[in-house]
């Protein structure tokens, strides 16, 4: 999920998607392939859900099937993924296209058995403390007990938190379907109109989802990296990742 321009990392992204900016002379988008590519997930079955200069990424990435979020100035991470509804049902792994993380968290969720699985960081605190354009704030905590979640939010007090959800999710066929059928039984109430903390429900973070999901009875489940990890939302982030992730000093060790 790529759409957005992130325009809290300014003249990097005047002339080239957020995905683009290098980290050790490598596009996060090529990071976040090769992340797949290494757990056996076929790049020819990539779905790229773009907006904010899609045309270049298409030139430049001709292998990869794309979803246009035309609309993405408008709205959120949630609404992006079901751009890609057509291409949900055997099951898939999503990840934002603003992260740096490991393969060994994908391995772990890919063969984790529940339906339902989301990539946690328990070393997130660690990243915080030298990102002060980007406080703790805004994290997506987690709270959970025993591998299930049974919260996720921003609001979340960082002391008692158990992580951060990274951003990478993986659903099998079933998974994916009860995905799909809480988002449209939400969204043919909601569209439109306010939905939890949002001013309109377009606007949601796919959080909100999984906090809607987790109280209608809906197991999340969690596996965790240690670190390995690293979200690029704004310049401060762009040079500690440049300064720490290529050379493996990323809070971890996966």
């Amino acid at each position: 999920m790529g759409a957005g321009r992130g325009r809290r990392l300014r003249a990097l992204t005047e002339d080239q998607p957020k995905c683009y900016a290098e980290v050790g002379g490598r596009r996060i988008l090529d990071w976040v392939l090769m992340a797949f590519r290494t757990v056996g997930l076929d790049e020819c079955r990539t779905v790229f859900v773009g907006g904010y200069m899609i045309d270049r990424i298409q030139r430049d990435y001709p292998h990869l099937t794309f979803c246009h979020n035309t609309d993405w100035a408008n709205n959120n991470m949630m609404v992006s993924l079901f751009h890609a509804e057509e291409h949900m049902a055997d099951g898939f792994v999503c990840a934002y296209c603003d992260i740096l993380f490991h393969h060994a968290v994908v391995r772990r969720a890919l063969d984790h058995p529940a339906d339902i699985v989301i990539c946690v960081d328990t070393q997130w605190r660690k990243r915080y403390g030298e990102r002060s354009q980007h406080p703790e704030d805004d994290a997506e905590k987690i709270i959970d007990e025993e591998g299930n979640v049974t919260r996720i939010h921003r609001d979340i007090e960082a002391r008692e938190a158990n992580g951060e959800y990274i951003g990478v999710a993986r659903f099998t066929a079933r998974g994916a379907a009860i995905l799909r059928e809480q988002y449209h039984r939400i969204r043919n109430r909601y569209a439109g109109k306010p939905w939890r903390e949002s001013i309109v429900f377009e606007n949601c973070y796919l959080i909100h989802l999984f906090q809607e999901m987790i109280e209608q009875g809906i197991e999340l489940h969690t596996v965790t990296t240690q670190g390995d990890y690293m979200e690029i939302d704004t310049e401060e982030d762009y040079r500690l990742a440049n300064r720490d992730w290529a050379r493996g000093d990323s809070c971890g060790t996966g």
